[in-house]
């Protein structure tokens, strides 16, 4: 466990400042993503290795271990099925390292969760939602199913709120009074039922991690104008 805590310091000290200089003095997202996954896999194969060459240290084990071993095929089928999802999910994390469909720093939404990637790991990706709290998914899931990213094209990410109103209140006075309030931001009419309608607004573009809060603000000053003028 030392070797593997020194040679993982080493690469990540090594790598880091390689990966800064090819690109140009800053690490980008995609290098470090794939930095990250790289590590785990050496990290990985170090430990394997040092478990085998401590075991065959042992000849007491060898010994006992030998009727077993003449088995080869029921072990490898015993063993394979044991850690199928555990081999699965490294798999899945070896190939959303290389084909990125999300990268440390990323806005992403996933069954329903939405956070930004804290860490891609060999086995499960990590995430960190508005409200702090770290969401973990098994890579096999992750990269099989629908995956959300509003910033793999562009640094920052839309800010949009949506506002109902009852079926008594004039929609039409409601977008005039909002943009009013709001100028700094798109307004519309997204939706008319004959119980409800429902207006959009649309803010400028922000960081990730503001996002949230942007929102918030937009929320309570849309939500104040409308009150004021008396259509809530």
């Amino acid at each position: 466990m030392v070797s593997v805590a020194l040679v993982d310091r080493a690469f990540t000290r090594r790598a880091r400042r390689l990966a800064a200089k090819l690109s140009g003095g800053e690490l980008t997202p995609e290098a470090d993503t794939r930095l990250r996954i790289l590590r785990r896999v050496i990290e990985v194969a170090i430990a394997a290795v040092g478990i085998a060459v401590a075991l065959a240290q042992f000849d007491a084990l060898q010994s006992l271990a030998a009727p077993f071993l003449a088995s080869s095929a029921i072990v490898a089928a015993v063993v394979g099925f044991a850690s199928r999802q555990t081999l699965a999910n490294a798999v899945a994390g070896i190939l959303l390292a290389v084909t990125q469909p999300l990268r440390i720093g990323d806005l992403v939404t996933f069954e329903g969760e939405t956070g930004t990637v804290e860490d891609v790991r060999l086995t499960y990706t990590y995430l960190r939602n508005a409200a702090g709290t770290r969401i973990v998914i098994p890579n096999e899931r992750l990269a099989a199913g629908v995956l959300k990213n509003d910033t793999v094209l562009e640094p920052t990410v839309g800010t949009e709120v949506s506002l109902g109103l009852t079926a008594e209140a004039d929609a039409m006075r409601a977008l005039d009074v909002l943009r009013e309030a709001l100028p700094d931001t798109t307004t519309a009419l997204a939706e008319v039922t004959h119980e409800t309608s429902r207006i959009t607004i649309a803010g400028e573009p922000v960081v990730p991690a503001t996002k949230a809060a942007r929102e918030a603000e937009l929320r309570a000053r849309a939500f104040s104008a409308l009150r004021a003028a008396g259509l809530r």
